[in-house]
This record gives C-alpha cells, structure tokens and sequence, in this order.
C-alpha cells in the first residue's frame, strides 16, 4: 500500500521512525519518506544510513502547525511517533509534557485535515489506560484528539487511528540497554524499583509491522492494541546478568507495579480478534457508521466478555527467562 506514496513520519529520529523508515524501504517503493523531527544533529546521523533517493530531513517541532502543514504537502500517510516519553522528566516538567503530547497532537490533526492526507497512525502506550503518571495522562488525551478527529475531517477527509502497545525491547532509554551499560560499567546488582513488577514486551520489529497493518485495517476511531506476551522484572534482571541479585530503589515518580492496555471500563467498547484487540469510539461519529467487528482487510471481531481486562500481571502469556535472552541476542 506504500508504493508510489509518500509517509511522513513525526519523531523519526526515534528507534520507531528509524525502524519503520528501513521497513518501508526494504519492503516498498516510497515515492518520499520525510522524516519530521526537531534534532539536527539525530538528522544528520540518521541521514548517514537512510539517504535512498525518496528520504526527505524536515527539521520542525510539532508544537509548530505552520510547519506541519508545510511538511504534510502532498503526503499520503503520517505516523505520529513524536513525544516526550520519560516518565520522571514529565512529573517534573509537566506543562512542556502537556505541549508536545497534547498541543502537538492536535496540531498534527489539524495538519492531516488542512494537507488532505488520506490516514494518520497516532503511536500510543499502555500507560495510556487508567493513567497514574503525567506521561500517561497526555497519551490518554492524545488517544481522545485522534479517535474525535475523525468526525472533525468529515466524511471524506482524513482517517484517524490509534496503535497502543507496551514497553519495546532495547529502544533508546528503556531498561535493557540501560542494564547492559551497568553491567558494563562494573555494577553487580542491577537496580530496580519493585520485585514483582511486570510489563508487556515487544520488539520494536513487531510493533512496526502491527503498524503497517493497522493501516491496511483501519477504518477510523480505532485503539489497536497488539497480543504480546508480559516479562517479571526479575526474570529480565536474570535473563540479562545471569543471576538474580538486585537493590531495591523504590518506585520513580509517576510508576505503575503492572500496566494495562485495555481497562475494565472500556471492555464494553472492545473487541477481539485473532492476534490484537480494538478499542471502539466511545463517541458517535455524526457523518458515518462504521462496523468495526469486520475491518479493512476483512477480519472478524467478537466483543470480549463483561469486566475482561487486559493488564500485564495476569496475561496469560509470560516470556521464559531463555525467550528473554534471545530476545536480547536479537536486539543487541
């Protein structure tokens, strides 16, 4: 669905837009892939190894509409990938948090509008669902603006959807890289906040292609929510050093002990399919109805059950500590 159409992708400096820009590259024929990002120099680097004949470098800021708009001239399909994404820096600086979460999330959507793009894939996270932190509290009203806009373009403009997954395997700043710096480093007991914490876990190659064929199924005012498989944080800790000695450091400001990705309360609005679940608008689109139990590329849902919940301590998937450290192999 990519030949011959331009992706701009925001964020695309990040371990996603790097991963999906090689994705598309190897398996399509882009007529551009523009990566739109505010770091020069991530640009400049970048550029180094994606420099194939459609990969256009727009340096913005997504707190800028004029600029988006500029950046979304004739293109076809945006991953909104850009955010401020550490959860302590957001407790501690809130209102740049809620200016590039929120703020820029809008001005992404009225972007999309203005330019006439056909779909917009906004990336989310599970600490979207039943927020406890700043980080995820803009998410949540990110997820909202994406899923609203699709009655703001009309019944011919732009579709809108939303791809929520869990915590991505050695992306730059999370927990696995930053083990292997420790350890690296001399440290012998890694650090962690609370033993029987857990996580959902996919590798950045996943999450790209759940990606890609989100676009092929949307309809507009979908969550797409992938089923992956949840980690112990002390099956990780072993799986990485050998051993299973950590230190306690208590939780950081804003942390969940487990997270969810689809909440009690939305299991009315939620629907099953073979490999994901899909969280419905909540809202009634004014200009169209949409049968979301059979998308785009013909699959067929059925509504979980009442009170169901999809939360990372009771996934009935958990990867072994030997998965783990393939996974790690993989990823290094």
């Amino acid at each position: 669905m990519f030949n011959n159409k331009s992706v701009l992708i925001t964020g695309g400096t990040g371990s996603f837009g790097k991963r999906f820009t090689d994705y598309l590259i190897k398996n399509y024929s882009p007529k551009k892939v523009i990566i739109y990002s505010r770091d020069e120099l991530k640009q400049f680097e970048m550029q180094q190894h994606y420099n194939a004949s459609c990969m256009r470098y727009f340096i913005g800021d997504v707190r800028d509409k004029e600029r988006l708009i500029s950046a979304m001239r004739d293109v076809d399909y945006v991953v909104h990938a850009a955010a401020l994404k550490q959860v302590p820096a957001a407790e501690y600086n809130p209102n740049e948090c809620i200016k590039t979460n929120i703020y820029g999330s809008q001005n992404v959507i009225d972007a999309a509008i203005t330019a006439d793009v056909s779909r917009v894939i906004a990336l989310s996270t599970d600490k979207a669902a039943n927020p406890v932190n700043l980080y995820g509290a803009t998410k949540l009203a990110s997820d909202k603006l994406f899923v609203a806009a699709n009655n703001m373009s009309g019944a011919k403009g732009p579709r809108f959807a939303v791809v929520r997954y869990g915590n991505v395997v050695g992306s730059r700043g999370s927990v696995v890289p930053f083990f292997h710096k420790l350890l690296d480093e001399g440290i012998t007991k890694l650090p962690v906040t609370h033993a029987e914490m857990t996580r959902f876990w996919i590798t950045l190659e996943n999450g790209v292609e759940f990606v890609v064929k989100n676009f092929q199924r949307m309809q507009g005012g979908e969550i797409f929510v992938p089923k992956i498989p949840s980690i112990r944080i002390l099956d990780l800790v072993e799986s990485i050093s050998g051993n299973r000695d950590y230190e306690i450091v208590g939780i950081r400001p804003g942390e969940k002990l487990h997270e969810v990705m689809v909440p009690e309360e939305m299991a009315h609005h939620s629907l099953e399919f073979d490999d994901h679940y899909v969280i419905t608008p909540a809202i009634k689109f004014f200009d169209k109805t949409v049968n979301y139990l059979k998308n785009k590329l013909g699959e067929v849902g059925k509504p979980v059950e009442e009170k169901f919940e999809y939360h990372s301590g009771t996934n009935p998937h958990f990867l072994t500590i030997d998965e783990l450290k393939l996974l790690d192999k993989v990823t290094l």
